[in-house]
């Protein structure tokens, strides 16, 4: 009736939900981030190991937090001409990962690990600014 649980994975999951629960919304910026890194760094595990599902698995799991975190969290509006050079970035990067995934390539996954990286120290560094804490403790961002 019930599924085998495993601790660790149990621990893991319970400290992203206490995670996400406390992180302002920058931080939750930061996490969607990493958790695309970590998907595709799986996913090159996967493709070397040949084991296929669970490659396209991991690749699925990019594309979703790129397309449905990140680029979801974009203020067209407010983001100007950089929201919408973001969300062309993102769209090229879920395109590239769709093609790498076809073709079990894992220089494409470097290349959008490597994009996603660039886009992640910015954002901590934008993070770090006197503005955006000010900001953040105003809940404005």
């Amino acid at each position: 009736m019930y599924a085998a649980m495993n601790p660790i994975s149990t621990y893991q999951r319970v400290g992203v939900e206490t995670g996400v629960e406390s992180a302002n919304p920058h931080k939750l910026i930061l996490m969607l981030f990493e958790g695309a890194q970590e998907a595709l760094a799986r996913a090159k595990m996967h493709m070397k190991h040949n084991e296929i599902a669970e490659k396209g698995e991991m690749i699925s799991k990019a594309i979703m937090i790129i397309d449905h975190g990140l680029k979801a969290s974009l203020d067209m509006n407010a983001g100007g001409e950089m929201a919408y050079r973001l969300q062309a970035l993102y769209d090229y990067m879920t395109n590239r990962l769709l093609m790498a995934n076809v073709q079990n390539d894992p220089e494409i996954i470097n290349e959008v690990n490597n994009l996603l990286k660039e886009l992640h120290e910015a954002w901590n560094a934008i993070g770090d600014t006197d503005e955006a804490k000010e900001a953040l403790t105003k809940n404005t961002v």
